[in-house]
């Protein structure tokens, strides 16, 4: 698939509980194309948050290939792989994994820690990101100053900050209110349509896979493809 950013083959993943071996996938094919919004459902164990800690480099397959942009990352170093993470993944998490004791600003700024960049430059992408998820006059609040939404808001930016080419969001609106939770949506389909990010998406919420343009239904580690955006 030529304008693929992602592309799983034959993908297998399997872990050892005791003297059992647990299979999550088996055989598992699937293409993911620039600039795609996907959102991913399905039954809890059904294997949603182990794929995306496939794409994201977190986790390695038993089995298979993945590429990301043609080039193999299934058999990075471990070094590499944190190195290909900070250039090109950024993460959403349903409970914003925000560290307490810093600002809004701080918190953006931590995945700019591990890049070359000088303090200057980091804070010119700082106040961009929150710029864009209009947060910039919460620079120096911290989390517990702020509401959840808002804290989401937060977690987006350090997720885009970097300049990802890969947002992955794993219940993004999973604490929140309907209201808030459509707000951060369409956020993320703003991301998507005027920014260009691939967004994959883990969701239980029917509401929320609306806001994608596909949505993946995955059970007993195979996914079969169900609109319901029509």
């Amino acid at each position: 698939m030529s304008d693929a950013l992602i592309v799983l083959k034959n993908i297998g993943k399997r872990y050892t509980r005791g003297k059992q071996q647990v299979r999550i996938f088996d055989h598992l094919d699937m293409a993911i194309p620039r600039q795609d919004f996907v959102a991913m459902m399905g039954p809890s164990g059904s294997g949603k948050t182990t794929l995306l800690n496939l794409l994201g480099g977190i986790d390695k397959p038993s089995e298979g290939e993945i590429a990301f942009e043609g080039k193999r990352m299934d058999d990075l170093s471990e070094g590499k792989l944190a190195a290909f993470r900070a250039a090109n993944v950024g993460f959403v998490f349903q409970f914003y994994n925000l560290m307490p004791m810093l600002t809004a600003a701080q918190n953006v700024e931590l995945p700019l820690l591990l890049t070359k960049l000088g303090p200057k430059a980091r804070r010119e992408r700082v106040q961009t990101a929150l710029t864009i998820v209009n947060l910039a006059d919460r620079a120096r609040h911290k989390p517990s100053e702020l509401s959840g939404g808002q804290q989401q808001r937060v977690a987006i930016a350090r997720a885009i900050v970097s300049d990802p080419k890969l947002l992955l969001c794993d219940e993004p609106t999973g604490d929140l209110d309907r209201e808030t939770a459509d707000e951060i949506l369409g956020m993320l389909q703003t991301l998507n349509r005027d920014l260009g990010k691939t967004i994959v998406m883990v969701t239980h919420d029917p509401e929320a896979a609306r806001f994608a343009k596909r949505t993946l239904h995955l059970d007993k580690g195979h996914f079969v493809e169900k609109d319901l955006n029509a």
